[in-house]
């Protein structure tokens, strides 16, 4: 077992693994999974490595934890995976990342929302559009993204 003080070092070690994650600095992010820290390590909230990167938009570091097996689909405490993180923020090169490496686009946060909810809700147009016509179940999808587009020739 480890001593406190031990662990208190460990703790701040993995501190700053998520905060590279969540500023993409990828040089350090990769040194520390290279020395063994798990791509799929999560915080006190249960967001992950990924969930962290995915979030803020770090790209490389995001693509970088899938390459070396972080779980895409990997769901915090509130229910919420990656892919309903980025709906929610807009960032449309992320969602294709994820998608490319299997998120589903229709996993339930257990309230109801997926992914694909969060970015109409939102007015992410191209997230929806993207979303729709990636989806197994894309009647539904593309009624919606119909709707939006109506809304948003009103709006101009």
């Amino acid at each position: 077992m480890f001593n406190n003080e031990e662990e208190q070092r460990i703790q701040e070690l993995c501190t700053m693994a998520f905060d590279f994650a969540r500023r993409n600095d990828l040089q350090n992010l990769k040194i520390m999974i290279e020395a063994g820290l798990s791509v799929n390590l999560k915080n006190h909230k249960g967001d992950s490595l990924l969930m962290l990167a995915s979030y803020h938009n770090s790209y490389e570091c995001a693509k970088f934890l899938l390459e070396n097996g972080a779980r895409v689909d990997e769901k915090n405490d509130k229910g919420q995976t990656p892919l309903a993180g980025v709906c929610f923020k807009g960032y449309l090169p992320m969602c294709k990342l994820l998608v490319h490496y299997g998120a589903n686009i229709d996993e339930n946060n257990g309230l109801g929302m997926t992914p694909f909810s969060f970015a109409a809700m939102f007015g992410h147009r191209e997230i929806v559009e993207f979303l729709a016509q990636n989806s197994k179940k894309s009647f539904l999808k593309k009624i919606t993204f119909f709707i939006l587009r109506i809304f948003k020739r009103k709006k101009n």
